[in-house]
């Protein structure tokens, strides 16, 4: 019986492409900091996902923390992802 190397081939591809996007967007990236002020109002964001509106603007905040851990007492890391967002939209003239 033979192999079917195509879809094989395809998803190494893929994934491939992927692995090197992933590789050549982390060489470029240049470090920098955050103002304080900036880091304080990211870790006061409540957990969750929150959508609010004011007049003329849609905002929505996302939390997720979460600690990972091999075994009971084994080594760990803790993730803490947070994301703000805005869309205002304007009508010009």
């Amino acid at each position: 019986m033979a192999i079917p190397f195509t879809p094989i081939a395809a998803a190494a591809l893929r994934y491939g492409a992927v692995a090197a996007l992933s590789y050549a967007v982390a060489r470029r990236a240049r470090p920098h900091s955050l103002h304080p002020a900036t880091e304080a109002e990211m870790d006061r964001m409540p957990e969750g996902a929150h959508l609010g509106h004011a007049p003329g603007q849609m905002n929505a905040t996302a939390r997720l923390r979460r600690a990972i851990r091999l075994g009971a007492t084994g080594p760990g890391v803790e993730i803490d992802l947070g994301a703000l967002a805005r869309l205002r939209l304007r009508r010009l003239a």
